[in-house]
């Protein structure tokens, strides 16, 4: 895809077209983070764009009265709770998560609009500003943001014992609970880092643009699930990397930048993005078949 777009288009490679890319995926990567450790764990969090929009609206809300510092670091803490209560509708409730992650995205939907009126909060505070807008050593920080969020979490997931156990819930929470592993905490682990995840996201993208609404986060659940998919973690559980997901945030941010340099109907763009997670899906399937 790099080089396809590279030759078809002169702009593709230039310094600026390639910050810009990933300048504007920047919170949608940092949320599909969050997501993948939720996937390997064999589940799925479907209010991260809910979580994603009050996040943002609670850090506008909170600005003139805390400042921006204490704003951001309490509208994460609200993801990261947010996170906790849907891990433990699952493991304590016993619910499904698909199940229990959609009714709570309806629920944070609700809030966000009662929280913001159904009006759209704008702020024009610099030291909220600065995260979304400002840059260091010529790159913006939503980039460095992404980039140390990736960096954290891929450790973690790599080389922590916490990182072990999701696999080992993912893959087989029996035999994950007969060694001893304590399947339920590691659950509710992973939807808090969804959580938390989805709500930097949030006040990174209302950061940039300087204003947050309810609807800002409705469809990013999706796009975080199909880059997490396309990447190649596997949508059964059990597997699968953050620099996986990081291929598959870029990929799919290609070819919408593809798509807007070469004038394309962006119809197609949604076509592709679906016959891309299609194959992924049917690609692990037939994989763990042969397995």
């Amino acid at each position: 895809m790099f080089a396809v777009l590279s030759i078809l288009s002169g702009p593709f490679l230039s310094r600026e077209n390639l910050l810009n890319i990933l300048d504007q995926n920047a919170s949608a990567g940092v949320m599909a983070f969050g997501e993948t450790i939720c996937i390997i764990s064999g589940n799925f969090d479907l209010s991260v764009g809910s979580t994603y929009s009050l996040a943002g609206i609670i850090a506008m809300l909170l600005i003139p009265i805390v400042g921006p510092v204490a704003a951001l670091i309490m509208a994460i803490c609200c993801g990261t709770v947010i996170g906790a209560v849907n891990g433990g509708f699952v493991v304590f409730g016993r619910v499904h998560s698909f199940i229990a992650t959609l009714a709570t995205q309806y629920m944070i939907y609700g809030l966000a609009l009662v929280v913001s009126g159904g009006v759209i909060l704008v702020t024009a505070d610099p030291g909220f500003l600065v995260l979304g807008q400002n840059d260091g050593l010529g790159v913006k920080y939503a980039i460095w943001v992404m980039v140390a969020v990736a960096l954290v979490i891929g450790f973690g997931l790599a080389r922590s014992v916490f990182g072990r156990h999701v696999y080992a819930v993912g893959g087989n929470r029996d035999a994950a609970r007969l060694s001893g592993i304590r399947g339920g905490l590691v659950v509710i682990g992973a939807f808090a880092i969804s959580g938390t995840t989805a709500a930097i996201g949030g006040v990174l993208a209302a950061s940039q643009v300087g204003s947050s609404q309810a609807g800002s986060g409705i469809g990013l659940e999706l796009g975080a699930i199909a880059a997490t998919v396309i990447g190649g973690t596997s949508i059964f559980g059990g597997e699968g990397a953050i620099w996986r997901t990081v291929l598959g945030v870029l990929l799919l941010a290609m070819i919408g930048n593809g798509f807007d340099l070469l004038s394309m109907n962006a119809t197609y763009e949604q076509i592709a993005e679906g016959v891309l997670i299609i194959v992924a899906v049917i690609a692990d399937a037939q994989f763990r078949t042969r397995e």
